[in-house]
């Protein structure tokens, strides 16, 4: 009944008056009971598209402490998305906001008096994922040249070796437990490596041509790494596409296949790389190469697995430090970004994590580190099963109240600001930019969606009409339709921006 009252326009010419009430005119706005906002609430999760699944809520007020609204609170739901939170909460928390990734150059001996170094050339990676092109508004090149650059300084001007890519920092599988083999082909689902390179993915175009003819297919940024094989058609226009783009699993190969109409637009995407470390070093052999640096041998990587600089103690000759991890924060949180995430759960695990157990891996390690940090916030050991960093695996669980006692922890932390910062604010950017626009939670409502098929989130901070912080987490697992579950969120946090 308050949906269709909110629905009512009024359709013709009314009747004009003397003196008009101005339309800015404020309208009086009684207090709301408590009873009032769980009651919209209730409305909100009364939708009968919600019937066979499950909806998670927790609502606390950050002033008093006084639970708001709950419902299931203590039930497990996959989180998707909001499996972030918990991850770079304890990055920031254990690695602190000014913590920076390395990158670092050694070799054998330093250049001799013409510039030539002698034998191999071995980058070292530790996750440096700001070598992307989200640091770079859109450049391929500009982390990879700042790295050619410092080489360039150290005097070298020929290699007489190979440049060698070091991909053994950290230990495990490539990619995470528990993803979907379909996912693995797309950006989303790219596979960590220490020597991360513009996400660890490709930008694809397919475009028409002329009717009968091959699709032009183009791959940026340009590599040796990357194979096409197209047998995509140009169709007439009447014909509806049938584009198919598959990456073969474990192999950097592409096949464009199907058909697109002529008049059809472009088809964009973003394909993942596999053992992205190879393109690290493509790549920055090119950038070496236009510096004028001469490299004689060839490209070479180093397997994850072996520990070749325990057994070597080259030389040093130069390193770049990434951004500080509070900025990096900043583009995990905000576009939900997979593979920052992972490499940042990784990172935690080789940085902070249990080193006497050395048959575990980066990530296990990593988990770890993030259970530790967890029980330190007060939450129950058993109130979150993680999985992997990022949420893309099905088998995370957490519990609403948990979230909420995370974000409760951190809106006090001493890093409270870094944390703020990295969350996505409604109708204003990251997953958020789109909703709530033109409701009071614009600009208001802060945190970190959730979504993947079947399941929706969204856990962070809200001030109501009256100036109250309220802390919530609203999870809904087993609803096939994301609109509904997206509806049923939004309108639950539109009511408590509106309590007065």
């Amino acid at each position: 009944a308050q949906q269709d009252n909110q629905r009512v326009r009024v359709v013709g010419t009314p009747t004009p008056t003397v003196a008009p009430t101005p339309i800015n005119t404020p309208t009086p706005v009684s207090g709301q009971s408590s009873t009032d906002l769980q009651n919209k609430i209730r409305l909100a999760l009364a939708r009968p598209q919600l019937q066979r699944g499950q909806v998670g809520i927790k609502i606390v007020s950050l002033n008093s402490n006084k639970t708001i609204f709950e419902q299931n609170a203590e039930k497990y739901f996959m989180p998707a998305s909001n499996m972030k939170s918990y991850t770079v909460a304890a990055a920031i928390e254990r690695l602190s906001p000014d913590f920076r990734f390395v990158t670092s150059v050694f070799a054998n001996g330093t250049p001799d008096a013409n510039g030539t170094l002698k034998g191999d050339m071995t980058i070292y990676g530790r996750g440096d994922v700001s070598f992307s092109t989200a640091f770079y508004e859109g450049d391929y090149y500009k982390g990879l040249d700042a790295l050619a650059t410092k080489i360039a300084q150290t005097g070298i001007k020929r290699i007489e070796g190979n440049l060698v890519g070091d991909d053994s920092y950290f230990s495990g599988n490539p990619t995470p437990f528990g993803w979907e083999w379909d996912d693995m082909q797309w950006y989303y689902g790219a596979e960590v490596s220490a020597l991360p390179i513009n996400n660890n993915s490709v930008d694809l175009y397919v475009k028409p041509s002329s009717i009968g003819a091959l699709c032009n297919v183009q791959v940026l940024p340009l590599n040796p790494v990357v194979k096409i094989q197209n047998t995509c058609v140009t169709t007439a226009n009447s014909v509806k596409r049938d584009l198919k783009v598959t990456k073969k699993l474990d192999q950097n190969i592409l096949e464009i296949s199907g058909s697109m109409p002529a008049n059809d637009k472009a088809y964009e995407g973003y394909i993942s790389v596999s053992r992205p470390a190879e393109m690290f070093i493509a790549l920055l052999r090119q950038r070496l190469e236009k510096q004028g640096i001469i490299i004689t041998g060839q490209n070479r990587l180093i397997n994850p697995k072996l520990k070749v600089l325990s057994q070597v103690a080259p030389i040093e000759i130069t390193r770049i430090e990434s951004v500080p991890i509070s900025i990096i924060a900043q583009k995990t949180m905000k576009p939900s970004q997979n593979l920052f995430t992972e490499t940042i759960l990784w990172t935690l695990g080789e940085q902070v994590g249990d080193k006497a157990k050395i048959n575990l891996t980066s990530a296990e390690r990593g988990v770890g580190v993030v259970s530790n940090f967890l029980m330190q916030a007060g939450i129950a050991s058993d109130a979150v099963r993680q999985y992997d960093g990022s949420g893309l695996s099905r088998h995370n669980l957490i519990t609403p109240n948990s979230a909420v006692q995370l974000y409760g922890y951190m809106a006090k932390s001493r890093y409270a600001q870094a944390w703020f910062d990295s969350l996505t604010i409604g109708g204003i950017d990251g997953t958020l930019r789109n909703r709530f626009k033109g409701t009071k939670a614009a600009n208001n409502v802060r945190g970190k969606t959730g979504t993947i098929d079947q399941v929706s989130a969204l856990s962070g901070y809200v001030s109501t009409a009256s100036g109250e912080r309220l802390v919530f987490s609203v999870i809904v697992n087993g609803v096939a339709e994301t609109s509904v579950r997206q509806a049923t969120i939004d309108e639950i946090i539109v009511a408590l921006a509106n309590y007065n």
